[in-house]
């Protein structure tokens, strides 16, 4: 059997783009920079640019953290989909303060959002539910998500049920899923450099207002 541990300390790879912030032209807005990033992101890897890792907190201040996708941006935050019975849904229902962070590594990237999150209109789930691919919009009702299910269970095989039963109808967004909206208010962008002296540019909003600041590697 290998064993993973010995590599721990041994491997090492310094950051080497020779990429930097430039801290004298930067936007007094944090979207237009992460709108910058996220494009950037896109390029050298389309399939993951959207991935992110949200992080939750139970009733028992318990953490907890999972990838999902980013589905919708603007000056009023970030919006993803989700399963409203879902364990990440009920910590939220509890406490809706959240914390994000994208990592690209092939840009030698990360950025760290903080902020709170209310649930999106009944339309604007309508809308990118019915964008969905058909069996993704099926998976939305087969699955009652953080169930715990038989180790055997079968859904493959109740997709395909499903899939026969409705026959091409059109496919209603279930009221147990939908979207929600992350305020943000407060980015950090943080950009590798050699002998790990990183850059970090931090963005925190005050007073309707983004304030600008500089934190040490």
């Amino acid at each position: 059997m290998s064993n993973p541990n010995k590599n721990l300390k041994k491997n090492r790879v310094d950051f080497n783009k020779n990429e930097s912030i430039n801290y004298n032209h930067i936007s007094d807005s944090p979207y237009d920079l992460f709108n910058s990033w996220l494009e950037e992101a896109f390029l050298v890897d389309k399939d993951n640019a959207n991935a992110f890792v949200l992080s939750t907190v139970s009733k028992d201040s318990l953490p907890s953290s999972r990838v999902v996708l980013l589905r919708g941006l603007s000056n009023d935050g970030l919006i993803f989909f989700t399963n409203y019975n879902s364990h990440k849904s009920l910590e939220l229902s509890n406490n809706n303060n959240v914390s994000v962070n994208f990592f690209w590594p092939e840009l030698e990237k990360q950025v760290r959002i903080k902020g709170a999150v209310c649930k999106i209109s009944d339309q604007e789930s309508d809308d990118y539910f019915d964008s969905r691919p058909v069996d993704s919009q099926l998976g939305a009702i087969l699955s009652n998500q953080s169930e715990d299910i038989p180790l055997g269970y079968d859904l493959s095989e109740k997709l395909v049920r499903l899939r026969s039963d409705l026959n091409n109808r059109k496919i209603d967004r279930p009221e147990y899923w939908g979207g929600y909206l992350i305020k943000a208010n407060y980015f950090e962008f943080w950009q590798g450099r050699p002998s790990r002296l990183h850059d970090r540019l931090c963005y925190t909003f005050i007073n309707g207002l983004w304030k600008k600041s500089r934190k040490s590697p």
